[in-house]
C-alpha cells in the first residue's frame, strides 16, 4: 500500500500532458542577465518565477559577492528584500517587472521535406492572384515565376543537405532572383504581395524603407527587416530563412541632391541593405525592432530568402522622357518633345540608368535583377476593379446590407461615374473607397432606420448630386 503511494505521489509531480514536453523541445530558455538562448549560452540554472540564468552570470554573481564588491550595509535598506520572484511581476515597478519570456524555436537536423509535387507551378500562383488583383498581367507573372524559383530553391537546399551527408555535393547552386516593383501609387504593388501572402504557406513580412536609417541613429536598424520575418515564422528560424520581404517604399531611400549633412535615411540605407539582399548571415533581436541587451538575439541566414522591393518613383517618369527625347532632337527624324507625355506605358521603357539618376545606386541595383513596372489604372481597369475581385469593394458593401436582408446594386452609370471620378484625384484604386465611403455614408445610415426597405440601386443622378436611390419596399 505504501509503495502504491510513493507511485502515485511521483506521478503527480511529473507535468500534466505532452503539452510542456513538447514546448520544452520545441524552444530554447534565455538567460535573465545575458539574453542569451541556451544553444549559446549552454545549460541554464533554473531559478523561481520562470527564470533562467547561465553557468557564466551565475557565476558572475557569486564572484561579486566573495570579492567584496557587494555593499552588504546597504541591504538592510533595500526594499522588496523578502519578496519572491513570482511576486514581482505584480509590482506596478517597470524596473522590477519580469519581461515576457520570449521563445526562439531550435533548429532541426533533419530538414523540412519539400516535394516539388507540391511546388504550386506560375500558372497556377497567377490564376489565384487573378482572382483577386485586376490588370497588371506582366507583374503577376514575373510574381508567380519568381515564387515558384524560390520554392524550388528550398527544395534544391534540402536535397544539397542530404547530398552533403551522403559524400555527393552539386557545384550548380541557383541564385536568387530579387524583385524591383515599379508602378504608380494606387497601381496595386503591396495589394499584389498582400494577395501573395494569403494564397501561399510562406512567412512574409511587409517593412516600411522610411522608417529605416543607418545603425546608431533614431529610427529602425536595417536588422529589424528580418525581425518581423522571424516574427512572421512564430520564431522559427529555419522557417524564416525560407520566407518573403517586401520592402514598401524603397524610393524614399534614394540618394538625396545637395545634402551637406549625413545621409543617414537615404543612400546609407542602401549600402547597409546590400548585405541582406546578397546573402548574409545577420544577428536579429528577438521579439523585438531594437538591439539592447535585454533583448534575446538570433542568427538568421538570409541567403535564401527572397526580396521584393516596390516603389512609386514620383519623378522617374520625366527622367525617362528626357533621355528618349533626347536621342533625335533635331531634323526630320526628330521625336516631338510631347510625345511621350500621354503615353500610360512611360515606365515600361525604364533602363538602370534611369534608376541610377533618380538616386539609386548601383550595388543596390545589381542585387534587384528583375526590374518590373506595374501600368496606371485606366477607366475601364477601375471599373472593373470596382465589381469583379473576389474581395471587390462593392461585394463588401453588399454583404454588409444583405446583413439588413437589403439587395444593393450599381447601375453601370454610376460605376462610370465613380472610375472618372478616381481618375481626376490620380491616387489609383484607394479614390475608389475614399468615394464609396462618402456616397453610402447616408445610405448605411438611413437604410437601418426603415425595415420595410427590400432594395437600393445606386444611380448616377444620385452620385452627382441631381436626384436620389432607387427604393423599393418589400412585398
Amino acid at each position: 500500500m505504501e509503495d502504491k503511494t510513493k507511485d502515485s505521489l511521483e506521478e503527480e509531480k511529473k507535468p500534466q500532458g505532452p503539452t510542456e514536453d513538447k514546448e520544452k523541445d520545441e524552444y530554447e530558455k534565455i538567460c535573465y542577465v545575458c539574453r542569451r538562448p541556451e544553444s549559446k549560452a549552454g545549460k541554464m540554472i533554473s531559478m523561481p518565477g520562470n527564470m533562467y540564468l547561465c553557468h557564466d552570470c551565475m557565476q558572475k554573481a557569486f564572484d561579486s559577492v566573495t570579492n567584496g564588491s557587494l555593499d552588504w550595509s546597504k541591504l538592510q535598506n533595500m526594499p522588496y528584500m523578502n519578496m519572491n520572484f513570482s511576486d514581482l511581476a505584480n509590482t506596478n515597478i517597470p524596473e522590477m517587472a519580469i519581461p515576457k519570456k520570449q521563445k526562439v524555436k531550435k533548429r532541426s537536423e533533419a530538414p523540412a521535406q519539400i516535394s516539388l509535387k507540391d511546388i504550386p507551378a506560375p500558372h497556377v500562383i497567377k490564376g489565384k492572384l487573378d482572382e483577386y488583383v485586376i490588370g497588371q498581367e506582366k507583374a503577376k507573372k514575373v510574381v508567380s515565376v519568381a515564387v515558384y524559383n524560390h520554392y524550388k530553391r528550398m527544395y534544391l537546399d534540402n536535397e544539397e543537405k542530404k547530398a552533403e551527408k551522403d559524400g555527393k555535393k552539386d557545384d550548380i547552386q541557383i541564385e536568387k532572383s530579387n524583385i524591383l516593383m515599379i508602378g504608380p501609387t494606387g497601381s496595386g504593388k503591396t495589394y499584389l504581395v498582400k494577395t501573395l501572402a494569403r494564397l501561399l504557406d510562406v512567412p512574409l513580412a511587409i517593412a516600411d524603407a522610411t522608417s529605416l536609417t543607418e545603425a546608431g541613429y533614431i529610427g529602425d536598424d536595417i536588422e529589424s527587416v528580418i525581425s518581423k520575418l522571424l516574427a512572421a515564422a512564430g520564431n522559427d528560424v529555419e522557417k524564416a530563412e525560407h520566407g518573403i520581404v517586401f520592402i514598401d517604399e524603397i524610393d524614399k531611400i534614394a540618394k538625396k541632391k545637395n545634402m551637406n549633412t549625413r545621409d543617414v535615411s537615404g543612400e546609407a540605407v542602401q549600402q547597409e541593405l546590400l548585405k541582406l539582399l546578397e546573402g548574409a548571415k545577420v544577428e536579429v533581436p528577438v521579439g523585438s525592432n531594437q538591439k539592447n541587451a535585454l533583448t534575446p538575439m538570433e542568427t538568421v541566414d538570409t541567403d535564401h530568402i527572397l526580396f521584393i522591393c516596390g516603389g512609386a518613383f514620383p519623378d522617374l517618369e520625366d527622367i525617362i522622357k528626357e533621355r528618349l527625347t533626347k536621342k533625335s532632337s533635331m531634323g526630320f527624324v526628330a521625336d516631338l518633345k510631347d510625345k511621350y507625355d500621354e503615353d500610360p506605358d512611360i515606365l515600361s521603357h525604364v533602363t538602370t540608368e534611369d534608376l541610377r539618376k533618380f538616386g539609386m545606386i548601383p550595388e543596390f541595383l545589381g542585387r534587384l535583377p528583375i526590374v518590373v513596372t506595374l501600368n496606371r489604372l485606366t477607366k475601364d481597369l477601375l471599373m472593373k476593379i470596382l465589381m469583379e475581385p473576389k474581395n471587390a469593394i462593392l461585394k463588401q458593401y453588399m454583404k454588409l446590407l444583405e446583413l439588413d436582408e437589403v439587395k444593393l446594386t450599381f447601375d453601370d452609370g454610376a460605376l462610370e461615374w465613380i472610375a472618372q471620378e478616381a481618375l481626376k484625384r490620380d491616387t489609383g484604386a484607394r479614390a475608389l473607397r475614399a468615394i464609396l465611403e462618402d456616397f453610402m455614408l447616408d445610405i448605411m445610415y438611413e437604410i437601418p432606420k426603415d425595415p420595410g426597405i427590400g432594395s437600393v440601386v445606386i444611380t448616377r443622378p444620385y452620385l452627382e448630386k441631381k436626384g436620389g436611390p432607387l427604393i423599393q419596399m418589400r412585398g
